[in-house]
């Protein structure tokens, strides 16, 4: 029998904030999160081969805006 706690629940596992930018790929829906609060949503445009920079197109007509790993935000999926 597995500690409390020890299994992710689904819900739990898809919500985890990804610390590897690099295995984003265009067309998934994140959410930005910084100090715990949701930022920003929308799906993930492009990644830099660095992982430390990606683009996000929100739900507005050309709203891209840009997300720097240095800003202290966590990105997971949506």
């Amino acid at each position: 029998m597995k500690a409390r706690g020890a299994v992710l629940t689904r819900r739990n596992a898809h919500s985890a904030a990804i610390s590897d930018w690099r295995t984003l790929r265009p067309g998934v829906r994140v959410e930005i999160l910084k100090h715990a609060h949701v930022i920003a949503t929308g799906e993930v445009e492009e990644v830099s081969e660095s992982g430390n920079v990606l683009w996000l197109v929100q739900a507005g007509p050309s709203e891209k805006q840009l997300i720097l790993k240095s800003d202290g935000v966590q990105v997971r999926r949506s």
